[in-house]
């Protein structure tokens, strides 16, 4: 509970009586105390409400105590006592009435007194902790009032203060400092202060509506809470302004109710004046007539009058906020301002007040955005257009451009709006409006696209006269040209649209609106069969496509409802209603279609595309029970199921048969005895015609068949896998079938492209399966041997056709290889040690590198190479590169999860990460993830397959600069290897604790792993003593990662002169590149090791050879805390740079040549360590041997070279 402001009162004289108002004092001196002592007895609590808040009256009328009665109810309830204004309120609804009535009571008898507590009440619901001070204002001519109005902060006290005039009292209200921190009851969090806000607003709108008959014209109240909630709403501080922004407009909206009740008596009185006005003169009451006369006055003079207040209220607050900074503020006027015009549309709806409205519309926060969305519904839901035609015309293309809004909610209200506005004005959407507004239909957020299906549907599909019947048609007749006229706007839409062919997600945006007519599948089905007595409406062949899509869509809506891919994050979890609804959907469409599929399926027997999508909707058959009528219709289906895969050969249409298929042969159905038959039938069929095929057509190890022979064994072929991609057909022995057709090919050539192609994907099929089966029983040693054979020999086949004299051939063997290589992987990570020996076998050191080789030779080629091959039309070429590209990405994502999926070594990854930033429009996305996750396997050995791809790229290109040859296409840059360290860096994100392990391995060798993890554990040991946890028991990877490069640089160098550098020197430019992902400790640990091979008169060196070296030591010692090389390097060796001239990248450029620059020891002693002796901050330059690191770690003493390693900062003098 918020705590209670203190209000002191000072009695004052106004003209010549005295206003007494001290009780206020002690009364709010007895609440806070009543506040800290709620646990007393009942006796402290009565003594307590006796000395209540209003308590000491002059009048006997409200001797009681002021809210006598509220207090009454809510001990009734068992509730904590309340004392203050605030603590009712907040207490809840029960008692607001009560309140109100109370306060009424206290006001009648002492109006300062309950004004003065009302306005501590809205102080208080600001969450001011002050205090609030009142005084008389005694004549409306003083000098000095302006200058009272002020808001400011009192230096001596250290209080924020605001002095206004709330007439006829000047108010102070004082409050601390910390007000400001965002903390008042409006956006507390938690149920209590959401419920004290709606309390807060129902307390406006009851005393308001309590006070209508009484003493709200006494122009006393109103006048002092409208100047009161002016001044307040104007405040720069938020509580203020949030909190009476919000009481001012519900005050309005309460006036607005006030006025209406008042224009209801003048009209009653106006009627009831002329009836008595029309009765004859003999009849006719004078004096009545007069009384009235007077009553009609009297309420048209109370109308003005708070017309007057609503308009104060109006312009003293609402033109101020409703552009306030704060959104909250501006969503309450707009939502209020939509009120207004709604109840009080004589007086707020017209321009003047709309076109804020319109201004709104265009507010940065879509919480604003909404209120000025939903307020227009409801004036256009009203029959209220006709007065804003004016608005509608100015402000159409806004509405409709806010369907595109970035704020899902806003985008899906404006839709309704614009629904809402073309029922009510029909000529204010032209139809290029209703052309746009209808494409949301395939938006990918599906509530969007519902909302805009509901549109359609009731724009063009519910449309009364979009059919009409013939004379005379029978009911079904009728019916069926209702869903026809229905169909052909649909299929009209569809075309006119051009944009999209996605039948299904029209369906998925219609289901909602349009569900009982995409269920209507026997009207639907009614369209395509024939009909003789509506020959004349028949569908053209374009429209029976539409119509079969539209069949299939709505199928598998029913069976499986949304979400479609891309819409949606994940499955929609249905409750018990949804799925029974959706069991009987999948029963009614399986009653039907198992009747009529038969007679469609022989209708478009000929049309492949057609026959496609039909022979997808068994797949969604209810196939739980089986009668016999059931049965009978299966057989025709089934029946006709064969001799559509008989006659065709089309993978789209072969898969969508071999799936069907597969459901009904499902085991355990009802309906596997009758299908399964059929299906084995089937396939032994194409068996031995294969069979056949081949044993006509391979003689002497030859490939001797006719035309129509391959024909014949390339459909059996491709029918064959469509179908063993579904199930397994191991026991029809095709992985022999195809073995014969691969023998030849290898051995002697000759065997088609096709054939070939197919036959690796029959043996790939067959070997997957069998990986598939393997170990499900109990696995003998000869079974595994037999299994092991049957995979080599097929990865042996494949790995010769690698060199196939046909490109597609070798992708498909590359394909295949990958496929088996990580079935056989997975087999092996899911092996059960009880089912017996398992299949093992490893790719040999040859096939890793054909799989290597074809993936440099396939996947990484000149984009210039492919635009000189051929001259074609540029669309030709565009479409030409967008398959090549698509093909290209498949080949090199299949080897990166033969990488991924440990199949090969991870240093085979080395010429994949090298392609990184020359191929990253391409393939950047893949190379990427695959980094990602080889870290993720193993750190240790992803940062060596790094470092061995920039030593790789760099030994390339220094050979070929040594030969002279700098312009092959081949050879990266050494631009280009700098950009690819730099992205190798960004890889490891910003947490450098995380990536410390792999950004250390950039920088070793096998053979500094031990003493690197002595360092680590002595790191460790002075963690442990100062509390800190930052290496974790981790190797630190990174330095060992730059301790490799340093070594690769200083291999084998024996310096002969100051002239001479290492060959390798320019490397430390690109090693710099991860120095950024260091650790202050280890760029220290770091800058030693360098220091060990490169001596101080080497690093101090200005040759212009040496100056990769200044650069990298530049990154280590430069970017600690704001510091870079101008840190370090100077051009007086005496004197250390100053700390103002710094730069935050570390640049050669700034070096002075004429100087003798140097760098500073991270041994030196840090500026104003008082806690660290001489001794200690003495540092040796050169690391420690193994054998001191061991008998340090034996000794559990640590060595003076940790403080080096420990250091943070570096400061330098002055």
């Amino acid at each position: 509970m918020i705590a209670e402001p203190t209000l002191l009162s000072r009695s004052v004289q106004k003209e010549n009586s005295v206003v007494d108002v001290s009780s206020c004092a002690s009364l709010h001196h007895v609440s806070s105390e009543r506040n800290e002592n709620r646990q007393k007895a009942v006796r402290g609590k009565r003594k307590a409400r006796e000395c209540s808040e209003n308590a000491k009256r002059k009048h006997s009328k409200s001797s009681n105590g002021s809210f006598s009665r509220a207090e009454n109810e809510q001990l009734r309830n068992g509730d904590v006592e309340a004392v203050t204004l605030f603590e009712v309120v907040s207490m809840g609804r029960n008692a607001m009435q009560a309140v109100v009535d109370d306060w009424i009571d206290a006001y009648t008898g002492d109006r300062d007194t309950a004004l003065l507590d009302l306005i501590s009440f809205f102080i208080q619901c600001s969450g001011c902790k002050g205090m609030v001070t009142a005084e008389m204002f005694q004549s409306k001519k003083g000098a000095d009032v302006l200058s009272k109005m002020v808001e400011d902060l009192d230096e001596d006290t250290g209080l924020q203060y605001k002095k206004f005039l709330a007439f006829p009292w000047i108010l102070t209200v004082t409050w601390p400092l910390d007000m400001d921190s965002g903390e008042y009851p409006l956006i507390m969090s938690g149920l209590y202060w959401k419920r004290f806000r709606s309390h807060f607003c129902e307390f406006v709108s009851v005393l308001v509506a309590q006070c209508q008959n009484c003493v709200i014209f006494d122009g006393y109240l109103l006048n002092t809470l409208i100047s009161l909630l002016t001044e307040l709403s104007d405040s720069r501080v938020r509580a203020f302004r949030h909190t009476c922004t919000l009481a001012a407009v519900k005050l309005l909206s309460a006036l607005v109710n006030v006025a209406l009740n008042l224009s209801v008596s003048v009209d009653n009185s106006q009627r009831l004046y002329e009836v008595e006005l029309a009765k004859m003169a003999s009849k006719r009451a004078s004096p009545r007539l007069d009384r009235i006369q007077r009553k009609i006055s009297e309420l048209q003079d109370k109308k003005c009058e708070i017309e007057n207040m609503m308009d104060a209220i109006f312009k003293g607050v609402f033109l101020k906020r409703y552009r306030d900074v704060i959104p909250e503020i501006r969503a309450i006027c707009m939502e209020e301002l939509m009120v207004w015009m709604k109840l009080y549309d004589s007086v707020f709806l017209n321009d003047s007040y709309l076109k804020y409205v319109g201004w709104m519309m265009h507010d940065k926060q879509p919480d604003v955005r909404l209120k000025c969305v939903l307020g227009l519904q409801a004036l256009y839901q009203d029959q209220s257009s006709s007065k804003m035609d004016l608005f509608t015309i100015r402000f159409k293309e806004r509405m409709i451009s806010m369907t595109l809004d970035k704020d899902h909610d806003v985008a899906i209200q404006a839709m309704r709006l614009l629904m809402v506005i073309s029922q009510s004005c029909e000529d204010v959407l032209s139809p290029d409006d209703y052309k746009n507004v209808f494409q949301f239909v395939y938006c990918s957020h599906r509530p969007l696209a519902t909302t805009a299906g509901e549109f359609l549907y009731n724009r063009l599909l519910s449309n009364p006269e979009i059919s009409k019947p013939r004379d005379g048609a029978s009911d079904p007749e009728k019916h069926r040209e209702l869903v026809l006229a229905r169909v052909r706007a649909l299929i009209h839409f569809h075309t006119e649209s051009e944009l999209h062919q996605h039948v299904m997600y029209l369906v998925d945006s219609l289901w909602d609106s349009a569900g009982a007519l995409l269920k209507d599948w026997t009207g639907l089905t009614s369209l395509l069969l024939p009909h003789m007595s509506c020959q004349e409406q028949a569908l053209s062949i374009a429209e029976e496509a539409f119509v079969i899509e539209l069949i299939l869509a709505s199928v598998r809506q029913a069976a499986e409802g949304p979400p479609l891919s891309g819409r949606g994050a994940g499955k929609k979890v249905i409750n018990a209603k949804e799925k029974k609804l959706q069991i009987d959907d999948c029963t009614k469409l399986t009653e039907h279609f198992i009747k009529v599929l038969p007679e469609l399926l022989s209708k478009y027997s000929e049309d492949a595309e057609k026959l496609t999508s039909l022979l997808k909707i068994p797949q969604f058959f209810q196939t739980d029970t089986c009668d016999h009528e059931n049965s009978l219709c299966l057989q025709a289906l089934l029946s006709e199921l064969e001799t559509a895969v008989d006659r065709h050969t089309d993978a789209g249409l072969l898969e969508a048969a071999a799936r069907s298929y597969q459901c009904l042969c499902a085991q355990d159905l009802p309906w596997h005895s009758l299908a399964r038959p059929s299906f084995d039938r089937l396939i032994q069929h194409w068996t031995d015609t294969l069979g056949t095929r081949l044993g006509e057509s391979l003689s002497d190890a030859c490939f001797t068949a006719n035309e129509d022979s391959t024909l014949d064994i390339l459909s059996t072929l491709k029918k064959l896998n469509a179908f063993n991609v579904a199930q397994d057909l191991s026991k029809w022995s095709l992985f022999e079938l195809g073995t014969r057709l691969l023998d030849v090919d290898i051995k002697h050539g000759g065997l088609p492209m096709e054939v070939s192609i197919e036959a690796l994907r029959c043996m790939c099929s067959c070997i997957i399966w069998k990986l598939n089966t393997f170990g499900e029983g109990l696995t003998s040693r000869e079974s595994a041997l037999q299994q092991r054979s049957q995979l080599r020999a097929f990865c042996e086949k494949c790995h010769r056709c690698l060199s196939h004299a046909e490109q597609l051939v070798r992708e498909q063997a590359f394909m295949c290889l990958s496929d088996v290589l990580i079935a056989h992987n997975y087999q092996l990570q899911m092996w059960d040690s009880s089912a017996g020996t398992p299949l093992l076998y490893t790719p040999d050191p040859k096939l890793q590198k054909a799989l290597l080789s074809f993936i440099v030779e396939h996947v990484f080629t000149s984009p210039e190479q492919d635009t000189h091959s051929s001259k074609v039309s540029e669309s030709e070429c565009g479409d030409g590169r967008l398959e090549d590209l698509h093909r290209r990405r498949n080949l090199l994502a299949a080897y990166c999860k033969l990488i991924v999926h440990s199949v090969l070594e991870m240093s085979m990854a080395a010429e994949v990460f090298k392609q990184y930033v020359k191929y990253y429009n391409d393939f950047g996305d893949i190379i990427k993830e695959t980094l990602n996750r080889t870290r993720q396997m193993d750190k240790m050995e992803s940062a060596r397959t790094l470092v061995q791809c920039l030593q790789q790229l760099y030994l390339r290109l220094k050979q070929e600069q040594d030969r002279g040859n700098t312009c092959s296409s081949r050879i990266q840059t050494y631009s280009s290897i700098k950009e690819l360290a730099r992205r190798f860096s960004l890889t490891f994100g910003w947490d450098q604790i995380k990536s410390r392990e792999s950004l250390a391995m950039i920088h070793r060798t096998e053979k500094f792993i031990w003493p690197a993890v002595l360092l680590v554990l002595i790191q460790m040991q002075m963690d442990r003593r100062r509390n800190l946890e930052v290496l974790k028991g981790n190797v630190p990877l990174l330095v060992s990662l730059c301790r490799d490069g340093i070594e690769f640089v200083f291999k084998g160098f024996v310096q002969q002169s100051e002239k001479h550098s290492p060959p390798y020197v320019s490397y430390l430019t690109i090693l710099s590149e991860f120095s950024s992902k260091l650790l202050k400790p280890d760029k220290k640990t770091i800058y030693s090791y360098l220091q060990k091979f490169a001596s101080e008169q080497v690093i101090n060196n200005r040759e212009e050879s040496w100056m990769p070296l200044i650069y990298y030591r530049a990154s280590l010692m430069g970017t600690a805390e704001g510091e870079d090389a101008i840190s370090f390097i100077s051009s007086d060796t005496n004197k250390q740079p100053s700390l103002s001239n710094r730069s935050r990248s570390p640049s050669v450029k700034q070096v002075n040549s004429e100087g003798d620059q140097r760098f500073l020891s991270p041994c030196s002693e840090p500026k104003g360590n008082k806690l660290k002796s001489s001794e200690d901050s003495k540092v040796p330059q050169a690391p420690l041997s193994r054998e001191q690191l061991t008998s340090c770690l034996i000794s559990d003493k640590v060595p003076r070279i940790s403080e080096d390693v420990d250091v943070d900062t570096v400061d330098i003098d002055g």
